[in-house]
């Protein structure tokens, strides 16, 4: 005898329901869990600490400082010059030896400059060549784009130096742009996607320290470990919340401050850690958004990456496919149901890439 589906009994139902409500907890409980219930309070600015390095940081004038700027940024395009309005610049961290990567995201995300009419610009931070040759090559490839910033000097013998560079370098010569991304030349980032974000935004939010937020990461404390740091060094039981690399973003304000910060901050940690230890100095609380991946690479889907605005790992054969189905440019059209969908799948199969039993080559999929 055939039974029906909508002649199941009501324990029968109650047991599918049950199995989509905890199917759909195990996907997406964690982000809503971070979004809505983990966010870090807003900081009470009666420290005094945390007031006179705010003060310091609206006073700040690096002016003085751009006679010098030459010899800090031998290769130095200015590429905001020519804008009264930027909406966001997006500096990308990359090693002068990755240039096939940088063409790839020349010829994909960074192609677009406008979003509702509204500039956006991307911007090569590269660390210093080694060999004459090699700065030869940076700087025929400077002319031909005309989208690179090189370092020099002490501060850029380190990734941390190199960051603290980039944000003196966009004080200096891109103060108008509202908002700042840093990344890295392995990420795919969704310009369309998070122009019209920002853009909902009142007009020119403050504090605003936005990215995929890691909650209470304890210091490393065996010395035989990466990144050990001692009680003496750091006391305290956690790191503050920090948004994670290899893509946040930050108001034109958070940039002065975490800059103004960073001068006593200098413990052998990741950038993203050292940023967020600057920013809870400056009284700055990061803002969890669960659209950018953080360090993961989330597996491939057209409406998925639609609405994502990272993801981290990307190769450039599928930075250039993502390109291309997102409309060059113009973003996707997906349904609520087909982006709902999308997220499922890219969601379940990110988590099944961890598994190295299914984990295979994750960059080109």
């Amino acid at each position: 005898m055939r039974v029906g589906v909508f002649r199941l009994q009501t324990h029968q139902w109650c047991f599918l329901f049950c199995n989509v409500v905890l199917f759909h907890a195990l996907l997406f409980g964690g982000d809503i869990v971070e979004e809505f219930l983990l966010q870090s309070s807003p900081a009470a600015y009666t420290d005094h600490a945390v007031l006179e390095l705010r003060e310091r940081a609206r006073k700040l004038d690096l002016s003085d400082t751009m006679p010098n700027s030459s010899q800090i940024y031998p290769i130095n395009t200015k590429p905001c010059l020519h804008h009264q309005d930027l909406l966001f610049l997006t500096i990308v961290l990359s090693d002068p030896n990755n240039a096939s990567q940088r063409e790839s995201i020349r010829s994909t995300w960074a192609n677009q400059t406008l979003v509702q009419n509204v500039a956006v610009r991307t911007l090569f931070f590269l660390s210093p060549s080694s060999l004459e040759t090699a700065r030869q090559v940076v700087c025929e490839e400077s002319v031909r784009h005309g989208d690179i910033v090189q370092c020099e000097g002490p501060l850029s013998r380190d990734h941390w130096g190199q960051v603290k560079l980039a944000l003196r370098w966009v004080l200096l010569f891109c103060p108008q742009a509202r908002f700042v991304v840093l990344t890295e030349d392995s990420v795919f980032l969704n310009v369309p996607a998070l122009g019209t974000y920002l853009l909902t935004l009142r007009t020119h939010p403050e504090d605003l320290y936005l990215g995929r937020v890691i909650h209470h990461t304890s210091p490393e404390r065996n010395y035989n470990k990466p990144h050990y740091v001692s009680f003496h060094l750091y006391p305290d039981r956690s790191f503050p919340d920090y948004c994670s690399g290899p893509a946040f973003l930050m108001s034109q304000d958070v940039v002065r401050k975490v800059y103004v910060a960073s001068k006593n901050v200098a413990l052998a940690l990741p950038s993203d850690v050292l940023i967020g230890l600057c920013a809870r100095a400056a009284g700055v609380v990061a803002t969890h958004s669960a659209r950018f991946s953080g360090e993961r690479h989330v597996r491939y889907n057209p409406c998925c990456y639609n609405f994502l605005f990272s993801s981290a790992s990307v190769d450039a054969e599928l930075m250039i496919m993502a390109w291309k189905d997102l409309g060059k440019g113009r973003g996707r059209h997906c349904s609520m149901f087909e982006t709902y969908y999308s997220l499922v799948m890219c969601k379940a199969m990110t988590y099944l890439n961890n598994v190295n039993f299914f984990s295979g080559n994750n960059t080109k999929q």
